[in-house]
């Protein structure tokens, strides 16, 4: 038993930390999936949709006539009057009921077919704000997605210098050893080092933060380990667009979900009001009814005998009614004129928060196509500067090999390569979010999100 607790101890610390290495690698399509299915803010629209969708079918059946049935009994005991015999008595009467009714509205001022009209806008509205629902998850999930892959691309220019000011620490130390150096340059580089450590902790300090957010959005296990992939960026795909602002604008009007939404809420609105102002017209309405009776003591005439309850509930008894109901209104304490004026300012509102949606859209678009415009430039600089940035630190540091160049002279190009290089990798990045920025304000996200300078 003692050699079985132990093997199982051991073989508890062996499984758990190799359990615990286990890391879950997600895409970015699989990211895009995750906060779609996690995401409370769709699950909240589609019950929006479904509500909608139940007032839409109950404005509907508002066209069809009600009918409702009816039954019951009676048991009365004590002193009644008999008719037959014009005297009063005591005996038990038993009597039984049933009828069937129905009513419809014929004309109540086009009320109805407004109801029914202001609900299908109304469910189509709630559709297009759940599509848009589903765009900004994808959005900010892809948004995350690409400042995780930014700050691992960082990390690795910081790693790669970090491993660069190493190797030159070597290379100083040897060449201090053999007296080629002074003692300043050793240290010098080994300040270097220092920094190029503490850059790359920081890198990492962001990788991991930026990791955590995306795992927030996606609602992922905390305690799980996860590994987004990173795919590189192929510089030659990169091509600046030419976009013209008033065929955005155009298509954004088109295409946006908010915007036909924001459409669909004042036609509703415009419905409403109708509702409303059919209060002031009168309403024509049609009845209907069967119904049928029983009793105990009803009699015939020239037997005296009980009439049988086949012929009494199914024969005798049966009536048979139907008419017509006009309901015209006089006055109601100001309700109907009130409810009006209410539904009016509604509808103004309505109209002007379209106009400022509009505008927001026009300024939401400008802004993100002279970001574009701007980022587009930043990656041409950017280009430029670190193919100079490299070219000077190769220089130095073949100077510097030769003796003829400092060591501040050679940190001072590396530092700016390496500054260099980040620029470039942030620009390509920026240009290449900014890109889809423009797409989602157009209102052309979809689950197949793509980036078309990151390959796979």
């Amino acid at each position: 038993m003692k050699y079985f607790t132990t093997a199982l101890i051991l073989f508890l610390c062996i499984s758990v930390p190799a359990a615990a290495q286990q890391v879950r690698t997600i895409t970015l399509e699989e990211a895009i999936q995750i906060a779609l299915d996690n995401s409370i803010d769709i699950e909240l629209s589609r019950s929006d949709i479904n509500r909608s969708e139940s007032q839409y079918r109950r404005q509907r059946a508002e066209f069809l006539p009600n009918l409702n049935a009816s039954f019951g009994g009676t048991r009365r005991i004590g002193r009644q009057f008999v008719q037959e015999t014009l005297t009063f008595d005591d005996f038990t009467t038993n009597n039984l009921s049933a009828g069937v009714s129905t009513n419809v509205v014929l004309f109540n001022g086009f009320r109805n077919i407004n109801q029914l009209r202001s609900a299908r806008l109304g469910m189509e509205s709630a559709e297009e704000r759940y599509q848009r629902t589903r765009e900004v998850i994808i959005f900010e999930a892809a948004a995350r997605y690409l400042d995780v892959l930014l700050a691992s691309e960082l990390l690795d220019i910081n790693r790669e210098n970090l491993e660069a000011s190493r190797k030159q620490l070597e290379q100083v130390q040897a060449q201090v050893e053999v007296g080629m150096r002074p003692i300043v340059d050793q240290y010098s580089q080994e300040s270097v080092v220092a920094n190029s450590e503490l850059s790359v902790i920081q890198s990492e300090n962001v990788l991991n933060l930026n990791k955590l957010r995306l795992s927030r959005l996606l609602q992922l296990d905390p305690l799980e380990e996860f590994e987004f992939v990173a795919p590189g960026i192929q510089e030659e795909e990169i091509v600046v667009r030419d976009y013209d602002l008033r065929e955005m604008i155009s298509l954004a009007l088109m295409n946006r979900r908010d915007y036909r939404a924001s459409e669909l809420e004042l036609q509703q609105a415009r419905h409403e009001l109708s509702i409303s102002q059919a209060g002031r017209v009168p309403q024509l309405s049609m009845s209907a009814s069967l119904s049928t009776a029983y009793s105990d003591q009803q009699r015939d005439q020239i037997q005296g005998t009980v009439v049988p309850f086949s012929d009494q509930f199914f024969d005798n008894n049966i009536n048979r009614q139907i008419g017509f109901n006009v309901s015209i209104p006089i006055f109601n304490r100001w309700q109907t004129r009130n409810q009006i004026e209410q539904r009016r300012i509604d509808y103004r509102n309505a109209e002007l928060r379209l106009e400022d949606f509009r505008q927001e859209v026009f300024l939401e678009l400008q802004q993100a196509y002279n970001d574009y415009m701007g980022y587009a430039k930043e990656l041409e600089a950017t280009e430029k500067a670190l193919i100079a940035a490299e070219k000077a630190y190769e220089t130095e540091q073949e100077r510097y090999n030769v003796g003829s160049a400092t060591l501040i002279e050679l940190t001072n190009a590396n530092n700016e390569f390496i500054r260099a290089s980040s620029n470039r990798v942030q620009a390509m990045y920026q240009f290449i979010f900014q890109e889809k920025v423009l797409d989602f304000f157009l209102g052309r996200i979809t689950e197949d999100f793509e980036i078309d300078a990151l390959s796979n």
